[in-house]
């Protein structure tokens, strides 16, 4: 129970975060995308199931609050949370090369297939452009802001496991 609430909360703080202080912090209208960095993050940390959930949540967030039609995102947070997850069996917490790897093709996903399921489909052939104006700043962006916040999601995450194995030693 409290691995849901403390979860909830993070994804609640990220997207808030996302929607209010980086829209400030943008630099040319580009945001970082935090709830890509948080269900990529618990998707390898904690596997596809987790991935899964997390990412069905971020993205119904962003559903409600900024999507066209409900489900779009969710679906599209899921696949990666859900793909993320895969990496469970090779993620070590001390090396940061394969959540950094797999946190910037995540976003390249995501760029991707907005891109050629919101512009694509209405005629809008400029690739190019979305791409170098697009999907790079905000992968670059998103790079620099998971540099400081994957700790802080990785130590959360060690905190709540080691909690849950204190509980386990309790019932044994």
């Amino acid at each position: 129970m409290k691995r849901i609430i403390v979860v909830g909360l993070l994804i609640l703080t990220c997207f808030l975060l996302q929607c209010t202080l980086f829209h400030w912090l943008s630099f040319g209208g580009i945001i970082p995308n935090l709830l890509i960095v948080l269900t990529a993050s618990f998707g390898f940390m904690r596997g596809e199931r987790s991935g899964l959930v997390i990412g069905f949540i971020s993205g119904i967030l962003m559903d409600i609050f900024f999507g066209a039609a409900i489900g779009f995102y969710a679906l599209l947070y899921m696949y990666i949370g859900y793909a993320n997850g895969k990496f469970c069996q090779i993620f070590y917490p001390e090396d940061i090369k394969l959540p950094m790897a797999l946190i910037i093709c995540s976003d390249l996903i995501y760029g991707v297939v907005c891109y050629i399921l919101m512009f694509l489909m209405r005629a809008r052939f400029h690739f190019s452009y979305y791409f170098v104006h697009i999907i790079l700043p905000e992968i670059v962006y998103t790079t620099l802001v998971t540099l400081f916040l994957y700790p802080i999601v990785l130590r959360i995450n060690r905190k709540l496991e080691a909690g849950e194995k204190q509980n386990e030693k309790k019932f044994v």
